[in-house]
This record gives C-alpha cells, sequence and structure tokens, in this order.
C-alpha cells in the first residue's frame, strides 16, 4: 500500500498555534488498540518471544501454522487488491473521473504488466528454461521489500490523516527516502549471504555483493534513519507530545522488524507475511465498509427474509460476499488452479520439476499485486479520498 503524492489530506505541516487543537480531532479505523496491534505494534510484541523459542525444533511446525494461516489471511490479501482494483476498472482506466496520469497507471498496471508478465513466464516454460523462470523469483524477491516499506509508509500516512498530525513534504520525503534505504540494505544484505534460493523446487541464484557496495548501504541507512528519528521526535514536539502511534508502529516495524530482521531468525520468516497481511487487511476492512455504506439501500433489510435474520443492513451482506469471494479466490490462485494446470498441461517436469505452476502462480500473484496496490492506494486515487478518509 503506498499513499504518496500531492494531497489535500496531508497538505504540509500544521499551523504552530492550531497543532494542539488539531491533534485533539483524532480518528481510527477501528480504534486505538485494535489500529495499534494490527497495523504494526503486534509485531513489537511477538519478536521478543519468537527469538527466544527454539528455532530449529518448532521450524516445521511454524510452518505448518503459516500455511494454515495464508488461507484465511495472506492468500484472500491478494485476492482483496484483485477484487478492488477490477471493479468498474473499465471506468477507472478510459472513464473521465480520474485524471490521464491515474488512468494510464490503470492500464499499466491492470493489462500491460500481467500481459508481460504472463507471456514471461509461459516462454519460459515452452522453451524449458528454468534459469530464465528462475528471473522471476528474483524479481519478486527484488519487488517485496518495495511493498513492504511503500506500505508501511502508506500506513503512516494514513494514520497521521486520521489522526490530523500532517507531515510536511520535507518531512515526508526524509520518511520516504529512508525506506527505500532501508529496503535497498536488506535486498543487498540478502543477495550477500545467501548465494540460491528455492521456491516450489525452482532455483534461482542471487547476485554477487561487493562489501564495498554493502557498506555504503549500511552507511546511507544508518544515516536515513538517524534523520527519521530526529523528525519523529520533532513532530512529536510540535504536536505537543503527540504522533500517530499506530501509523509510526506500521512504519517501524515493515522496514525494521519485517525486513533487515527476518534472515536472523526462521521463525520470524514465516511470521511476517501474515503479520504484512493483518496490516493490509485493516485498511481494505475499512475501506470496503465505507464503500459499501455509500450505496443507497445499503442500510435495508437484505432479501429474501432469512438473510435479514443473519445479516441486519444490505452492506452487511454484500461485505460479507466481498470477504467469501476473497477467500475463494485466494484458494483458486493459490491452490486450485495451479494443481488444475499442473494435472492437464504437459511440460517438462525433469527440468521443471513437479510443482512449476505453483511457482508460476505465486509468483505472478505476488508480482502483480505489487503493481495494484502502487496504484489504487495512491492519495489522489477519488476512491480513496473518499472510502479511506471520508
Amino acid at each position: 500500500m503506498s499513499i504518496s503524492g500531492d494531497q489535500a489530506i496531508t497538505a504540509g505541516a500544521t499551523p504552530a498555534h492550531a497543532a494542539a487543537r488539531e491533534t485533539r480531532k483524532k480518528r481510527y479505523l477501528f480504534g486505538p488498540a485494535t489500529d495499534f496491534l494490527c497495523l504494526g505494534g503486534i509485531s513489537f510484541l511477538l519478536i521478543p518471544v519468537v527469538f527466544v523459542l527454539p528455532e530449529k525444533e518448532l521450524t516445521l511446525t511454524v510452518a505448518a501454522i503459516a500455511l494454515g494461516i495464508a488461507h484465511f489471511i495472506n492468500h484472500p490479501h491478494f485476492a482483496f487488491s484483485y477484487q478492488i482494483f477490477y471493479e468498474g476498472f473499465r471506468a477507472k482506466a478510459f472513464g473521465s473521473d480520474n485524471d490521464a496520469a491515474l488512468r494510464a497507471r490503470y492500464i499499466f498496471a491492470g493489462i500491460v504488466v500481467p500481459v508481460a508478465l504472463a507471456a514471461f513466464l509461459a516462454y519460459s516454460m515452452i522453451v524449458g528454461d528454468d534459469r530464465l523462470l528462475g528471473y522471476s523469483a528474483n524479481l519478486m524477491a527484488f519487488l517485496v521489500g518495495w511493498h513492504y516499506v511503500k506500505q508501511g509508509y502508506g500506513m503512516l500516512m494514513v494514520d497521521a490523516a486520521l489522526k490530523r498530525q500532517f507531515f510536511n513534504d520535507t518531512e515526508k520525503k526524509i520518511l520516504l527516502i529512508n525506506s527505500y534505504a532501508v529496503w535497498a540494505l536488506s535486498w543487498l544484505t540478502i543477495n550477500s549471504v545467501m548465494s540460491m534460493r528455492e521456491l516450489w523446487g525452482i532455483e534461482y541464484y542471487m547476485f554477487h555483493i561487493p562489501p564495498l557496495v554493502q557498506a555504503v548501504a549500511v552507511t546511507v541507512a544508518v544515516a536515513t534513519s538517524t534523520m527519521t528519528v530526529s523528525t519523529l521526535i520533532k513532530k512529536w514536539r510540535a504536536n505537543g507530545g503527540g504522533l500517530p502511534v499506530s501509523g509510526v508502529a506500521a512504519y517501524l516495524a515493515s522496514l525494521y522488524l519485517w525486513l533487515l530482521f527476518v534472515r536472523w531468525n526462521a521463525l520470524w520468516l514465516l511470521i511476517v507475511p501474515a503479520l504484512h497481511s493483518l496490516q493490509y487487511l485493516v485498511v481494505v476492512a475499512r475501506y470496503r465498509i465505507n464503500q459499501e455504506r455509500d450505496r443507497a439501500d445499503a442500510h435495508e433489510q437484505p432479501r429474501p427474509q432469512p438473510l435479514a435474520r443473519i445479516f441486519r443492513r444490505r452492506y452487511h451482506l454484500r461485505y460479507a460476499g466481498f470477504i467469501g469471494l476473497g477467500l475463494i479466490l485466494g484458494f483458486i490462485g493459490f491452490w486450485g488452479a495451479p494443481v488444475y494446470f499442473q494435472v492437464v498441461i504437459p511440460y517438462d517436469r525433469a527440468v521443471f520439476g513437479a510443482s512449476a505452476f505453483l511457482f508460476v502462480f505465486w509468483i505472478f500473484i505476488n508480482v502483480h499485486h505489487y503493481f495494484l496496490d502502487n496504484v489504487m492506494w495512491r492519495s489522489h486515487n477519488p476512491d480513496v479520498r473518499k472510502y479511506l478518509f471520508s
């Protein structure tokens, strides 16, 4: 998730004489405790516990639990992005409601990226080049860090807007530059300590990173992190001792706990995707509930009558349908469709192994998801302004 760009919701710093008055007008996605825990706070509570657990003895158990959680948190969070992005896609990409730049982004992420990505994956399978196919996993490894830090930054901007504790342009640049610096360091670190990784039986190779490059990345990340701490302290003082705490927790967890610390502990590596997805789901839930409430018949009783006994309002029923469809699509995308293609479509199993389509589908969904989010969660997107901040 990425909330960035010029926007009314973060239009510069709050004037000093109005800071105290503005910070009293606090709003939440769901409430102070829910926002803090789901956006990132729970990571700070879990990580000390995880790091004292016996890693070797519990890795298989935690892996099994994480796989089970994926069905209800990780995989649906990808499906929800597709549901939101492609709903009314024709109007978003070709209508007059969005400006030309946003329409172009919708076309690129919604049409160009999936076609190009599918063509690359299909070509790799057809020609039987497992090394070429492995490059897509390198791309995913590279983009996942970008996705994490952009979502963490976006959560901070969302919480700051809700709390009326806005960051000015300079402060936002420092926070964003630090995000990219930490992302670069995490990616370079993974490459420097691992020569090869594997996903669903297909190997992909990491890049050799010279020690000097690694040292420069560390220096830049430390410098920008120091600037970020200074910025947050100054903002806290300017706000009379207040900060968008949940947003700050989301930002710090996304950058440091979910990127820099993951390689130190196998258990934490297995847990982080669920924490990232939980962070995403809170915002999606608020967005979708507000969207369903905006319909003209939102507060009418559902029909037929038996549904009214379960769902008091039509927007409750529609939101439940959105969740249910996401669960189904998540299962189809990550398991149902790849297993089906695995059976019906012949390919060179000697080269790609027995789970090639699981690899292909998981890579496609992950990479495409990053591009979808980078479009639909932009601050100047009229849907975001209407249903997330209204």
